[in-house]
């Protein structure tokens, strides 16, 4: 899949240090892989979840969140947002969503 919005990803490790492990990792799978829908996606990513078009992440031990939108037809991943479990659970993200 091809991955739009990947600089948010180095913004982000450049924070939190220690998510770019996890997010590097993530890039390398989804990057590599494609997908035809949520159902096999789930099959690499098991604890990724969905909301109102949105495909939630949970990389690095349930310490941060990759919140993006999934084009199976176009197979891309865009990357909306990048949280720590804590900013995640504030539920702002959901913003984006809800409208």
């Amino acid at each position: 899949m091809i991955i739009i919005g990947e600089n948010k990803l180095t913004l982000f490790w450049e924070e939190y240090h220690d998510a770019k492990a996890p997010l590097q990792r993530w890039r390398q799978i989804i990057s590599a892989l494609r997908y035809q829908n949520f159902f096999e996606l789930r099959q690499t990513f098991r604890s990724a979840d969905y909301y109102k078009g949105a495909t939630i992440f949970n990389l690095g031990g349930n310490k941060y969140r990759l919140i993006a939108t999934v084009s199976y037809q176009h197979q891309f991943v865009r990357v909306k947002h990048v949280l720590t479990h804590l900013q995640y659970s504030t539920d702002k993200w959901k913003r984006d969503y809800d409208s």
